[in-house]
């Protein structure tokens, strides 16, 4: 009887062990599970998180920069083609004769036999309107007022009520013709080189950008 019991207290207090640690594993897990991050972990996700922010808010920077810079050079290019399209029209039109289609102060005037002659200014000027004569780069465009981008506005329509009139404040242009020679240093009196520089700032660098359109101009249609 007594080998029985001795037997029964040993089976009862592996038992009771075995409970034990039974209780004392699920602990540790939950005591694990239950685990948060520190506060030196929280501080470092912070760090990589606002150098993500500040990363992606450059290449936004960077992207709206280069939209204006696309912008501005389209600008350019549009006030270029539009000065030598009015060169051209003027002289199909007969406004002008081939005399006036030179800058100012020249001393080529084969049709008038005249000094001088020549109506496009010579320097760097300011995006005035047209004046009377209705040639850009002419003596009479100061009187006119400084010319604006139309924008359609919300709606995308020209003309109507939601327009923006955008002043070419940071635009100038220049008006350079010059006469043509052969190969052997002879004039060539029936053609003309066109070249219009118009120039802006750079909304990144700051520093001037320039759209040069060279081309020809004939006595003649």
């Amino acid at each position: 009887m007594a080998a029985k019991l001795i037997l029964q207290n040993t089976i009862a207090d592996k038992s009771s062990m075995v409970g034990k640690k039974d209780t004392a594993g699920k602990s540790s897990i939950r005591r694990r599970a239950q685990s948060g991050f520190s506060l030196i972990e929280v501080v470092i996700s912070m760090a990589i998180l606002t150098t993500g922010l500040v990363s992606l808010l450059g290449v936004f920077g960077l992207a709206m920069a280069t939209t204006q810079t696309s912008q501005d050079a389209m600008i350019a290019k549009q006030l270029a083609n539009e000065s030598y399209e009015s060169i051209i029209t003027a002289r199909n039109t007969t406004q002008i004769d081939w005399d006036d289609i030179q800058n100012q102060g020249s001393t080529s005037c084969p049709i008038t036999g005249a000094a001088s002659c020549g109506i496009f200014l010579a320097p760097m000027e300011p995006i005035d309107n047209a004046g009377a004569d209705g040639i850009y780069g002419t003596s009479d465009d100061a009187a006119a007022g400084e010319q604006t981008l139309q924008d359609p506005g919300a709606d995308g329509v020209f003309l109507t009520a939601d327009d923006l009139f955008i002043p070419l404040t940071g635009f100038q242009r220049q008006i350079t013709i010059s006469p043509l020679y052969d190969g052997n240093g002879n004039l060539i009196s029936t053609v003309r080189s066109v070249t219009i520089t118009v120039t802006y700032a750079n909304p990144q660098t700051k520093l001037p950008q320039s759209y040069i359109l060279n081309s020809y101009i004939s006595e003649h249609q």
